[in-house]
């Protein structure tokens, strides 16, 4: 049975229920987390790997059921291509997957843990790891799985109390996409400031085209794009009610009063905002690397390319990704066994390269992009991405964020007021 602490989660998780990816920099930590270093997660995996090496046969068997929240039809594929892979490799395990939207993801796991229904095994965003994890719904694989050639960033994500709970899928991050054609006829270059920004989207709009957007879902999802610009004026993701704070919030509402940042962003995903800068409807937006594979299939005759976000007083980007997790109380050995296969070096890169995402396994990471300009400068950009937290109350701060700058950028509030309410709930997180 895939138990869980009921009576934690019947408390903690409430308020997470309707809540919408690099090593963080130390103004990101919030407040002691008791997150691990890599070298404290790999010491520990590696002091099993002689015992129980990852390579070794697997007496793993039954069924696996994998949730994700992967929206884009080409990462979808790629997915079912590797449980395909792995099913047809052996007869013991059967894996299958399920796809719950973005928005529904952490109310499902919350109330699946609630009613005991959980899957076996979880693709999630990164900074809600710590969350799930401190509540005793993810399993402890410290002793089964190898990390130490990852990335430091992404194995924090996964580690709590010195533990690990969880592997790395894959990282990204943040570029300024821009359609070159579009900039050229409106005789701008491609902006480096929030200032150049602000007239080089003005410039573009016109003709029911948009210059500029950025998802700003009022969840998870809108929060990794607004950080960029709180980042950018040196403030930290808990520092909302600082002039910095004031400084992105007031920047946002500018773009979006003078018409060069269209309001409809408040209900695009980020597959939307590249579907609408795929349409023609878009002249720059911010997104990140997975999406690049899908538009070279989509659109090879568009004239576009990436940048760095323009800034204000620092270049910032947000450090995205995914991590597995295998439900504590599941089928643990089949979903570990499963995770050794999809980790190979060559399952790795098949399923980073058909996402367009920069593997967390350093060895792998080293020979993925050379000589592709586009993702060169996103793996480029990764020294600059911040990540967020880990903390397990990172989805009650991520709500707090998103709410102030839906507030702003709709004309609910203004920036002062709305960085002083969420600064209000996130010191109250924080002193907890």
């Amino acid at each position: 049975m895939k138990r869980v602490l009921a009576t934690i989660m019947a408390t903690a998780m409430t308020a997470a229920l309707f809540t919408g990816c690099g090593q963080a920099p130390a103004q990101e930590t919030g407040k002691d987390t008791t997150a691990a270093t890599t070298e404290t997660a790999s010491e520990a995996a590696a002091e099993t790997t002689e015992a129980e090496s990852p390579q070794e046969q697997s007496s793993a068997s039954g069924d696996v059921t994998i949730w994700y929240y992967w929206e884009t039809e080409g990462h979808q594929k790629a997915l079912n291509h590797l449980i395909e892979e792995y099913n047809n490799s052996q007869n013991a395990v059967t894996v299958e997957a399920k796809y719950v939207p973005f928005a529904d993801f952490k109310k499902q796991l919350s109330i699946g843990a609630s009613a005991d229904v959980l899957p076996d095994l979880v693709i999630l965003d990164n900074p809600d790891h710590a969350s799930y994890a401190s509540m005793g719904i993810f399993a402890d694989i410290t002793d089964k799985f190898d990390v130490s050639t990852y990335y430091e960033g992404p194995v924090n994500s996964c580690t709590l109390d010195e533990r690990l709970y969880g592997v790395p899928f894959g990282s990204n991050c943040l570029l300024l996409y821009y359609n070159k054609d579009m900039l050229e006829a409106a005789g701008r270059e491609v902006p480096a400031t929030w200032d150049e920004l602000l007239e080089t989207a003005k410039a573009c709009s016109k003709d029911n085209v948009s210059g500029f957007a950025h998802c700003s879902l009022q969840n998870e999802e809108g929060t990794f794009n607004f950080l960029t610009w709180l980042w950018s004026t040196g403030s930290s993701s808990y520092e909302m009610n600082s002039e910095g704070g004031i400084k992105a919030l007031t920047a946002v509402k500018n773009m979006v009063d003078e018409g060069a940042m269209t309001k409809e962003a408040i209900n695009w995903t980020q597959g939307d905002t590249m579907n609408q800068f795929i349409s023609g409807n878009l002249a720059m937006m911010i997104n990140g690397t997975w999406q690049v594979p899908t538009m070279r299939e989509e659109v090879p005759d568009l004239n576009w390319g990436v940048a760095p976000i323009p800034m204000d007083a620092q270049q910032a980007s947000g450090l995205g990704g995914e991590n597995y997790a295998v439900i504590a109380g599941g089928n643990e050995d089949a979903a570990i066994d499963f995770l050794r296969f999809a980790t190979t070096e060559e399952n790795c890169l098949y399923m980073m390269n058909a996402m367009g995402y920069i593997s967390s396994d350093s060895k792998i990471a080293a020979n993925q992009f050379k000589g592709d300009e586009v993702y060169e400068a996103f793996v480029e950009e990764m020294q600059y991405a911040y990540a967020r937290g880990p903390l397990p109350e990172w989805p009650d701060i991520s709500d707090a964020i998103s709410l102030a700058f839906n507030e702003v950028m709709t004309g609910a509030s203004t920036p002062e007021d709305a960085a002083a309410k969420a600064q209000t709930t996130i010191d109250g997180i924080l002193a907890q």
